[in-house]
């Protein structure tokens, strides 16, 4: 299990005030970025590595 005690969260800045349903994402540790639900902290979280991400952003940049 990867260790999230450092991961810095943020949230999109298009994520708007809709009261919070959105996800959060943590890209400040090496070699990975972390997502989860913002209204479950404590909740499951994705992890992605960072060149699978990379792609997945690539990807849906253009949609």
């Amino acid at each position: 299990m990867t260790d999230l005690s450092g991961a810095v969260w943020r949230k999109s800045t298009r994520s708007g005030d809709n009261g919070g349903d959105c996800v959060e994402v943590a890209t400040n540790l090496p070699g990975i970025v972390s997502v989860r639900d913002s209204k479950d902290h404590t909740g499951h979280v994705l992890t992605f590595g960072s060149d699978s991400w990379s792609a997945f952003l690539t990807a849906t940049k253009g949609s």
